[in-house]
């Protein structure tokens, strides 16, 4: 199998990104300043011309971004910080946190993903603040992805944060490798799931679909 027919199959190696050992011995202003330089190369080229005003500033603009925003989730110093509060409601009752919206970078090709997270668990001891679950979507969909690897990357960090197996996850999603490259699909789009605990459960399960449809 080719690189290209391993990217179109969605091949991906585990659930944990992909990291060297070295991977923060720079700091980003290290980062930044490598990934100018080779970005710059990349432009040059292609043959485009750098002393255009438009262009001058694009490989700076483009490390900066793939360091302090796109790519950001892959620094474990970025990951948001938890409080978890008593459950003094006792509420043991489904809560759907749906419709995040997320943006994330096919590790393939490097271009978007884009799309809707949907959220659920059954309190344990504990609760999250609703701001929390969001912001954990954001940070593991802020590396290079694969879908199904953020699906489970989003809700084994759930579990463990929670304390409680009973945990679901679905993305939804667009694919920009689909829609502007290879077959150039604009319509379809990708839906990833997982359930675990008392969502494994059929009635449990089918509960959460109805209020996500």
């Amino acid at each position: 199998m080719n690189i290209e027919e391993i990217g179109n199959q969605h091949f991906y190696s585990s659930k944990t990104t992909p990291m060297r050992t070295d991977a923060f011995e720079l700091s980003d202003e290290e980062k930044i300043e490598k990934i100018k330089k080779h970005f710059q190369a990349i432009m040059e080229t292609l043959g485009l011309d750098l002393n255009d005003d438009s262009l001058s500033g694009t490989p700076e603009r483009v490390a900066k971004m793939y360091v302090k925003e796109i790519f950001s989730g892959l620094n474990p110093e970025n990951k948001p910080d938890v409080t978890l509060f008593e459950n003094k409601f006792e509420y043991k009752e489904m809560l759907v946190e749906k419709n995040i919206i997320f943006h994330s970078n096919c590790e393939h090709h490097f271009v978007p993903i884009y799309g809707k997270a949907h959220v659920a668990y059954i309190p344990n001891e504990k609760v999250i603040g609703l701001s929390k679950i969001n912001r954990t979507v954001q940070y593991f969909s802020k590396r290079p992805q694969v879908q199904e690897r953020l699906t489970v990357q989003i809700a084994e960090e759930l579990i463990q944060m929670l304390d409680t197996q009973d945990v679901a996850v679905v993305l939804d999603a667009d694919h920009m490798c689909v829609a502007s490259r290879g077959v150039n699909d604009t319509h379809s789009s990708t839906v990833t799931a997982h359930f675990s605990g008392a969502f494994k459960h059929e009635s449990v399960k089918k509960e959460f679909l109805s209020y996500i449809k």
